[in-house]
């Protein structure tokens, strides 16, 4: 019953749209919240630390009080013009369930602060895990609405381009009922927080049952995540189908460019793995994204301008030979060239390849935590596979197309020119991903 219980939903995850059951803001995220408010004469903070799935694990045993003490020194209070200390006093932990049963982290904490005499200004700055991406919002009074609802219910509107709020001042007067400790969130609704669906890809690594047909049942889900998932932004369909067609690429070039996607995305997880289990005291995984993207930028760009190098090469070759030899000798046709070298097939694959994507990384740490390493691999190869083949295939109508057209006898200016148009396109796209990329490498 289990089993069948499994394929029917195996199905029902390939015939709907992809469900990321993952943090809405991405499995690397730290996103933080701050209410300043007064109660009574007394200045309160009402802090929220929202750890997505990643960080989580590798936070380990979170101690409630020790995170408390330590938000606290990391909340800058002015009050007057004068810094003021603030003091943990009450924390609510909870630990809702994320992408591969891997669990996130909800951290509610009341810090006191100094007593209002009057009304004065107040200046306030969250100094907390400054250095990592996600969600960071301050407001002030007990009333004001937060925009992601206390990081309840993050805006869809605003999840590519989240909130970078962490600092606020206002003018703040005693409350005119007495002092009592803003409330916090009980463990019961913490945990019926409303998360995306566990349904897609991360979800398979943490079946309970893991029988023959449940594993390939599991294997052929991975691939079809992974085909979709390479019709998202990104992966460089632009950028290969552009070179194969400026290289006069044929279809083993476009099924050697597939496997050498493979390759490198399934590396790219397990190192980012590594990273994360050994070197995350050393280097932060969210911080090699950015890294990543410079370097993808800076390939495209080095092929971009290799292949436009070629086609005006060959271009020039063709004109000589037509101006010494005109009507004596056969020059060749730039069309029977060969084609791409083996380095740059690499170099084009690599970029396609080299941005893992986070779904794997939390499949990956998942089995690592369930003790399925070997199912988890397996799980990582097959959505590797499943990318790859929609980048192959997208790859082959390119070249099927181009041939398409050499058969209808396009042999126009614009047809002569298009190769070096296919250079320029690689060459464009690679400067956009290298400008892009510039300003979030710290």
């Amino acid at each position: 019953m289990k089993r069948l219980a499994f394929l029917a939903a195996a199905a029902a995850a390939l015939a709907l749209p992809a469900l990321a059951g993952a943090h809405p803001l991405g499995n690397f995220t730290i996103n933080r919240f701050s209410r300043v408010e007064a109660s009574g004469p007394r200045l309160y903070v009402r802090y929220v630390l929202d750890m997505a799935e990643i960080p989580t694990f590798q936070a380990g045993r979170i101690d409630a009080r020790a995170y408390a003490r330590r938000i606290a020194r990391n909340a800058h209070v002015v009050v007057h013009g004068r810094r003021a200390t603030l003091a943990p006093v009450r924390t609510a932990l909870a630990h809702p369930r994320g992408a591969g049963g891997l669990r996130t982290t909800r951290l509610e904490v009341v810090l006191a602060g100094p007593i209002l005499r009057g009304r004065v200004s107040v200046a306030y700055h969250d100094n907390n895990y400054r250095d990592r991406i996600g969600w960071k919002e301050v407001v002030v009074g007990s009333s004001t609405p937060s925009t992601s609802h206390e990081l309840r219910a993050y805006p869809k509107n605003l999840l590519q381009s989240p909130l970078d709020d962490s600092s606020a001042t206002a003018e703040l007067g005693p409350g005119s009922g007495p002092d009592v400790v803003p409330a916090l969130s009980s463990g019961a609704s913490l945990q019926a927080q409303d998360r995306v669906a566990d349904a897609g890809f991360a979800s398979l690594v943490g079946q309970d049952h893991l029988s023959a047909l449940v594993i390939f049942a599991s294997l052929a889900v991975a691939l079809f995540w992974g085909a979709a998932h390479a019709l998202s932004p990104g992966h460089g369909k632009t950028i290969i189908t552009a070179y194969l067609v400026g290289r006069r690429g044929t279809p083993r070039h476009a099924a050697l460019l597939g496997l050498i996607v493979t390759v490198t995305h399934t590396i790219g997880v397990f190192t980012l793995g590594f990273v994360t289990l050994a070197l995350s005291q050393f280097i932060v995984p969210d911080r090699l994204y950015p890294w990543l993207n410079l370097l993808s930028g800076a390939l495209v760009v080095g092929i971009g301008a290799s292949v436009f190098w070629t086609r005006w090469r060959h271009r020039r070759a063709h004109a000589h030979g037509h101006g010494h030899h005109h009507g004596h000798s056969h020059v060749p046709d730039p069309d029977t060239e060969d084609g791409p070298s083996v380095r740059s097939l690499v170099a084009v694959g690599v970029s396609g390849g080299l941005l893992p994507c986070p779904s794997a990384l939390v499949v990956l740490l998942a089995a690592i935590s369930l003790h399925r390493v070997a199912f988890g691999l397996l799980l990582i190869v097959a959505f590797s596979v499943g990318l790859a083949l929609t980048i192959t295939g997208i790859g082959l109508v390119a070249v099927l197309a181009r041939r398409a057209f050499r058969r209808l006898s396009f042999d126009g200016p614009l047809m002569r020119l298009l190769p070096a148009a296919s250079a320029l396109v690689i060459l464009g796209a690679g400067l956009a991903m290298t400008v892009r990329a510039v300003p979030t490498v710290s």
